[in-house]
């Protein structure tokens, strides 16, 4: 029987609410797995959730501050067959992981990615956010299969892979993704890549039937935070590209840029005197902000998202 941990990691407690109802959803899964959950180098969240849940591994992240580092942490200390991991903000549907472990009985499957569905906040609705650029929040974006697929990579949101997969590639690296609410991302890209490119034949599916829903907070719902956020998501590709080659990491993008945003602007100037005029903008001022990051990134070598080097995730007997 296939055993299944759920990682959540967290890093503020300013999100408190949003971890209690994140982990709440993962306990109530069907399929009662294993929750860890992994506090980011923040000593009184830490105290605050090992008191609120007693019953489950509430841990410090042992490797370099950041998402990737508190990723490896639970995957190191947790011997389950699947590792999923849930964001501190997002909360699962209850058939959430069912649906993600039914996709990894492909054995030729090692990672599996789900819906996230933005829950946004009551005063602003989406503000300028058009689908296409959904991403920005960290949710599931037109653009994406309508049906179950395979994709290059998975959003972290909600994701699960085969453990085995994730030692062999040499887990989630440091230097690259999220660190406290620096808009950085694409470590879960890096390692969809790397996964494909040490396991050649190995897939990676999107399963849209699994579903969370994800918080976004009203400082995200900004032109601000969304020129921020695409800025630095320019910055993470410039890196990306660096370490595992510019082929695989601008695949995708090459056509998102071509295809869904062409087509996406055309839309919203159709719209315009209902809303479509900023969205139009927004959608623009997202590509140019990207693009801008790209290459201040590939400028500067990456000197402005470099951390130490991770400690490898320690693997198994069996995985060495």
């Amino acid at each position: 029987m296939t055993t299944v941990a759920v990682v959540i990691c967290a890093y503020t407690q300013q999100r408190w609410g949003d971890l209690q109802d994140s982990v709440e959803s993962a306990v109530r899964q069907s399929e009662q797995p294993e929750v860890v959950v992994v506090i980011d180098h923040e000593p009184e969240l830490l105290a605050r959730a090992s008191a609120r849940w007693p019953d489950l591994r509430v841990v410090p992240n042992t490797e370099d501050r950041g998402l990737s580092g508190a990723r490896n942490t639970g995957v190191a200390l947790t011997e389950a067959d699947v590792v999923a991991f849930l964001d501190d903000d997002a909360t699962a549907d209850p058939d959430w992981l069912r649906h993600l472990l039914a996709a990894l009985e492909d054995p030729e499957v090692v990672g599996v990615g789900g819906r996230a569905t933005p829950s946004w906040p009551t005063a602003t609705g989406a503000g300028p956010y058009a689908d296409e650029l959904l991403w920005i929040v960290g949710c599931s974006y037109r653009g994406l299969p309508e049906a179950p697929g395979d994709v290059r990579n998975v959003i972290g949101s909600s994701m699960a892979f085969r453990r085995e997969a994730i030692l062999l590639a040499g887990g989630f690296r440091s230097g690259i993704g999220r660190v406290g609410d620096q808009p950085l991302g694409c470590e879960e890209t890096e390692l969809c890549i790397r996964i494909a490119q040490v396991r050649p034949g190995a897939r990676i599916r999107y399963e849209p039937r699994s579903n969370v829903a994800h918080r976004v907070s009203p400082d995200r719902v900004t032109v601000r935070y969304l020129r921020r956020r695409s800025y630095y998501e320019g910055i993470s590709k410039a890196v990306l590209s660096r370490r595992v080659g510019t082929g695989d990491s601008l695949a995708s993008e090459s056509t998102y840029l071509t295809r869904v945003i062409p087509g996406a602007v055309l839309r919203e100037l159709g719209r315009i005197g209902r809303g479509g005029g900023r969205r139009a903008g927004a959608i623009v001022l997202s590509v140019a902000a990207t693009v801008l990051g790209y290459a201040v990134g590939r400028v500067l070598g990456g000197v402005v998202v470099t951390t130490p080097a991770a400690r490898p995730v320690e693997q198994p007997v069996s995985a060495r």
